[in-house]
């Protein structure tokens, strides 16, 4: 690993200063603890004794939650439901310092919700409530003009694809066309059934099942990955491509090389939003004025760090700078 360690310090140094839009698919996530005693003489399950519960931002507002923590501005811009938990989600989101005024409400789309009953530290169900068809023409149409409105100034957008159908071919050629014409950085975490909505980005950040998926290839090792990453840079043609290889670290596709970079974790106890993370870091060093070598870096120690703690977790800079004067 090339390190610089100087270089690396001034890049994040400049993350404050930076203004990035997210755009994607928001999920409240609902999580509720407790023990299990005894099974149900009702049907052959747990019965779960509650003992507490609690609501965090998923999904693209994990992501802003991420950014903000790293001392960026952050807009959304996505859907919630005129229901409860869209009332809940967004006041999480203004309570976290990320701005909300990008966000469409729609009557009769629900807000998405992901609710994980836990017990003895195990996930014992996940309940889902949501829509995932797509927006309608006219929602589609208010979030693009309310993106090209703001455009001037972010200095970066992340699109982020969970599949709950706010991300569309309409929604993103308008937004890619966008980006390329105002010279904004513009960085996918793809859904790979949509992989062929994001031609000429400047990055994408599949982990590698994603990856194999989104290329309709199957690869049987580690030596494979540069071929596979070589044909998702030719069908796609991004400026670069992040393959994330979880506890194998990560490979960087860009100016026609390739790089593996080893994980930096101590120990991996949670790898929950590592992707939220890997995408947050990589896209705000690029607007940072990193290479695509050193945004890769710079993440790849961020990545290191969020799964040595349990949850959905974020960084910093501090732990950041921490991390890499430690090499």
């Amino acid at each position: 690993m090339n390190l610089n360690k100087h270089r690396l310090h001034s890049i994040i140094s400049r993350f404050k200063n930076k203004n990035i839009l997210v755009v994607g698919d928001l999920v409240l996530d609902h999580y509720i603890f407790g023990k299990v005693d005894r099974i149900s003489p009702e049907a052959p399950v747990p019965v779960v004794w509650a003992n507490r519960e609690n609501f965090v931002c998923g999904g693209a507002a994990n992501v802003g939650l991420n950014l903000v923590a790293l001392g960026a501005k952050v807009s959304l811009c996505g859907v919630i439901g005129k229901d409860h938990f869209g009332k809940r989600l967004f006041s999480l989101v203004e309570n976290g310092g990320i701005s909300s005024n990008l966000i469409v409400q729609e009557k009769n789309r629900p807000t998405t919700l992901k609710t994980r009953i836990i017990a003895s530290h195990q996930q014992i169900v996940r309940l889902d409530w949501e829509s995932i068809e797509s927006l309608s023409q006219k929602t589609s149409s208010i979030l693009a003009a309310k993106i090209a409105k703001n455009i001037d100034k972010f200095d970066a957008v992340i699109i982020e694809d969970y599949g709950k159908g706010v991300i569309n071919p309409n929604l993103i050629g308008e937004v890619v066309d966008l980006c390329t014409r105002k010279e904004k950085i513009i960085t996918v975490d793809p859904k790979e059934e949509h992989i062929d909505y994001y031609t000429n980005v400047t990055s994408l950040t599949p982990n590698l099942k994603e990856a194999q998926n989104a290329a309709n290839m199957k690869i049987h090792g580690k030596s494979e990955i540069p071929l596979l990453g070589k044909a998702i840079m030719s069908r796609l043609s991004p400026k670069s491509l992040l393959i994330t290889l979880g506890e194998d670290g990560m490979m960087l596709f860009a100016d026609g090389k390739y790089f593996h970079i080893p994980t930096t974790a101590l120990e991996v106890f949670d790898v929950t939003g590592a992707g939220d993370t890997v995408i947050s870091v990589f896209t705000l060093a690029l607007s940072a004025r990193a290479s695509f070598y050193e945004a890769a870096l710079i993440s790849n120690f961020a990545a290191g760090i969020v799964v040595e703690k349990l949850g959905a977790a974020t960084t910093n800079p501090k732990e950041l700078l921490q991390r890499i004067n430690a090499q």
